[in-house]
């Protein structure tokens, strides 16, 4: 579940569907390139978080898929 600070972020940029699938795809249409790395168990525990998404030079931890996608998205539209 995509927290409701980070929906609210995104709702003046026109989003309303949060899934997965969605923010990625819209994530997509925005950058050329990114990664996404799902962290192993020992530096989950050390960061607090489960995903990082590398997106340029800027890192985004995150504790879902769907929550490092909005992150990245949400850097993406505020970059333009």
């Amino acid at each position: 579940m995509l927290p409701k600070t980070l929906q609210a972020q995104l709702m003046p940029y026109g989003f309303s569907d949060f899934g997965e699938v969605a923010l990625r795809e819209a994530l997509e249409a925005y950058v050329e390139t990114y990664t996404l790395i799902k962290l192993a168990a020992w530096p989950a525990r050390r960061w607090k978080c489960r995903y990082r998404l590398l997106l340029g030079d800027a890192m985004h931890d995150a504790q879902s898929t769907q929550e490092a996608y909005a992150l990245g998205l949400l850097a993406a539209l505020q970059r333009k």
